[in-house]
């Protein structure tokens, strides 16, 4: 999953005083459409039903992720969080049948209010999170989690889709900041030297905005010295969807988790708003408006 840029030296005011001037709410529920896929939440506990079925053909079929017997013999991804969780949904609209079955990638998003009425969140099972949300107490962090896309489905457009869905959103509840894990598969991190060190040394967290994995669960990403990393080779052995949170503004944490369920080496993205790039603000709109504007 690789979000694409397009080439602009426009630029504008991302602080979040501009963004919160900026939210305009759409004409229906959809946050965005593309040809035959559109993106919005889910409506039902039916369609949340479909979005885990479509979580599990990917993390268990496809990555061999481990899950409980229930799970397995219901063919879900569940868990917990679910229930306190907004699923983003990407539907193709041109399949037959009903809407559970257009339903081809989803993300969990989880904003902080929620989580402190709930469960807390779920990234916390695996880094220091509240250590950062302490040291910023005047903003609202939203999580976001378990993105998933069918194979057939891994085109610009889905992630672009996906992308549209979650900036729509974030504008909407006046987000200032995004978190979320990002895996590498396999739990050697050694195995992932190059990325991760090239993470290490270039995109990790920093002052205000540190955050580490727990300390029990720390894992180093400095497995290489600085200047045995080849950029080009390091930026190509990164997951697509990791390397598209970097192009938007995201910065890593300190240290990665192994997490043994779902067979992955987990690093902590963290994207302040104020950091996403103004081209990318120019693309899909400082009112979340780029891949609306025709839904009526």
């Amino acid at each position: 999953m690789t979000i694409e840029l397009l080439d602009s030296t426009s630029v504008v005011d991302t602080s979040n005083a501009f963004v919160r001037k900026t939210i305009a709410a759409p004409a229906t529920d959809i946050l965005g459409r593309i040809g035959n896929l559109e993106t919005r939440l889910a409506r039902s506990a039916a369609e949340i039903d479909a979005a885990q079925a479509v979580r599990y053909k990917v993390f268990v079929e496809e990555m061999r992720a481990q899950v409980s017997p229930d799970a397995e013999r219901r063919k879900r991804d569940v868990d917990g969080w679910d229930a306190i969780c907004d699923h983003l949904l990407v539907l193709d609209t041109s399949i037959d049948g009903d809407v559970e079955e257009q339903i081809v990638g989803t993300y969990r998003l989880l904003r902080q209010d929620v989580a402190e009425r709930a469960s807390g969140f779920y990234s916390a099972s695996e880094f220091a999170i509240a250590e950062l949300l302490s040291r910023h107490p005047e903003k609202r962090f939203m999580e976001l989690g378990r993105s998933c896309v069918l194979l057939k489905y891994r085109t610009r457009r889905t992630v672009e889709l996906l992308w549209q869905g979650n900036w729509a959103y974030a504008l909407k509840h006046g987000i200032d900041a995004m978190f979320g894990c990002g895996s590498f598969p396999g739990v050697i991190p050694e195995e992932h030297a190059l990325a991760l060190s090239f993470l290490h040394h270039n995109v990790r967290v920093r002052d205000e905005w540190t955050v580490a994995a727990r300390p029990e669960l720390y894992r180093t990403m400095d497995l290489m010295p600085s200047e045995a990393i080849d950029p080009k080779k390091a930026l190509a052995a990164l997951p697509p969807l990791i390397k598209g949170y970097m192009r938007l503004g995201a910065m890593v944490g300190d240290g990665a988790v192994v997490d043994q369920a779902f067979r992955t080496t987990d690093v902590l993205i963290v994207l302040p708003i104020s950091n996403i790039s103004g081209r990318y603000l120019n693309y899909y709109g400082a009112d979340a408006g780029r891949f609306s504007s025709s839904v009526s």
